[in-house]
């Protein structure tokens, strides 16, 4: 079985006062000659898009000579497509990561490069170890972080004030009450979209939170074994949350992010109240209102609290967005652009764009919607953050956990066939 040596991002937002340097001034590749590359995002569509297209013309602008070559890739699609290409000896240079066991494979294969002392010290300064930590394998850095983006459940403030709802949900027992009244109310309480798997497993993700502790989430990534009870209850927990019938009709075959008919899309366009997700959610919703602004009532609370749990109280689950040099890539110059959209101005463009929590403490400042000031706030107390648990775990357990959560939410399997599942794919490791 592999070892997984890999930091988990640690929850502690400390101002950064140290301004970045600009990487400017001409790159050139090792032979003397121009230089191209290419760069794979999430961003299909909309400021997103805009914001990468704008950012690469900046750096070809400051580096005569070097050329990207940007290709938007549906987030779905994403992981498999990257792993493909990496496996073929085709990856693109510069490509998105999330850290994790993900990016520890990839270390393994020797297909990423090693960032580690191309750094600047004003883009350490900014970002702080805690971000870092999420790249961090066997004490090297094999990615730029570009976003934090801790989870928990947005909510439409005007929907629960239809529903009679007048505080946020703390307890599980809040969240059942709510649920009730919403459908009281004739207003579907939760968009899930289970089609793409990952977000109905995250309701997993956070019962195991607040059931397990965090040693016995660590163990099991670095053991790969899933024998603690507290993995079967949450599954159990969430079976019970299932029995309440929280969620939009035809979840199972709903998507997360594509169309007004998908889960974001529900909550954007006030069809359901509740969406559990991470702090990119703002700005998918935002491309998916009639006006394609923010929502306006859009507020957010972490997840509830369970009784009995092992959890720390206030640990919080969450990711950090990122991007990562290939192996092959030309080192000088992909690792210039990786600092190089690290400055102030372009983190603060790119919370501004993606409507999220910029990675550079310098740029947090420009957060001011409501929703991210909360995820800010809390984050901020967090004792510990999680780092997803398919991105802890890896592609393959980590794919056989969604896979899991998704059928016992069909109903062809239960809490202890989901542990089940995981453990057969770690053994397979």
């Amino acid at each position: 079985m592999k070892a997984r040596k890999f930091m988990v991002a640690a929850a502690a937002v400390a101002a950064g006062a140290v301004g970045l340097s600009a990487c400017g001034g001409g790159s050139e590749g090792s032979d003397g000659g121009d230089v191209s590359m290419t760069f794979w995002h999430n961003s299909t569509t909309g400021e997103g898009k805009a914001y990468w297209e704008e950012t690469v013309a900046a750096f070809e602008e400051a580096n005569p000579g070097v050329t990207i070559s940007i290709q938007s890739i549906q987030n779905e699609d994403m992981d498999g497509k990257l792993q493909t290409a990496l496996n073929s000896g085709d990856a693109p240079d510069i490509f998105m990561a999330r850290g994790g066991g993900k990016l520890a494979d990839v270390v393994e294969a020797g297909q990423v490069l090693d960032i580690s002392d191309a750094i600047d010290d004003a883009t350490r300064t900014a970002v702080g170890e805690g971000a870092f930590s999420a790249f961090t394998v066997d004490g090297a850095v094999y990615g730029m972080p570009t976003a934090v983006l801790p989870g928990g459940i947005y909510y439409s403030a005007d929907l629960f004030e239809e529903a009679g709802i007048t505080e946020a949900p703390e307890t599980l027992d809040d969240l059942d009450d709510a649920v009730e009244k919403l459908k009281a109310a004739g207003i579907d309480p939760i968009a899930l979209g289970a089609k793409d798997a990952w977000p109905a497993a995250h309701w997993y993700y956070f019962f195991a939170l607040r059931e397990c502790s965090q040693d016995t989430m660590l163990a099991a990534a670095e053991s790969m074994t899933f024998d603690d009870p507290c993995w079967t209850r949450a599954g159990e927990d969430l079976q019970d949350l299932v029995g309440t019938e929280p969620f939009n009709n035809g979840f199972l075959t709903t998507s997360a992010q594509q169309g007004a008919g998908s889960s974001a899309g529900l909550l954007a366009n006030h069809e359901a109240a509740m969406e559990l997700m991470g702090a990119w959610n703002p700005g998918v919703i935002a491309s998916l209102t009639p006006d394609e602004q923010p929502l306006a009532d859009l507020e957010w609370f972490p997840f509830p609290a369970v009784d009995g749990g092992q959890g720390a109280p206030g640990a919080m689950m969450g990711g950090v967005d990122g991007f990562s040099c290939s192996a092959q890539a030309p080192v000088e110059e992909c690792t210039a652009f990786l600092n190089f959209f690290m400055q102030q101005e372009y983190q603060e463009k790119y919370a501004q764009a993606f409507h999220t929590l910029p990675a550079s403490q310098e740029a947090q400042s420009v957060v001011t919607e409501p929703a991210l000031q909360s995820i800010l706030e809390t984050y901020g107390d967090a004792p510990y953050v999680m780092v997803w648990l398919d991105t802890l775990f890896g592609q393959n357990v980590g794919n056989a956990l969604n896979t899991g959560v998704v059928d016992m939410l069909a109903g062809s399997t239960d809490a202890a066939g989901v542990v089940a599942a995981v453990n057969d794919a770690a053994a397979r490791e």
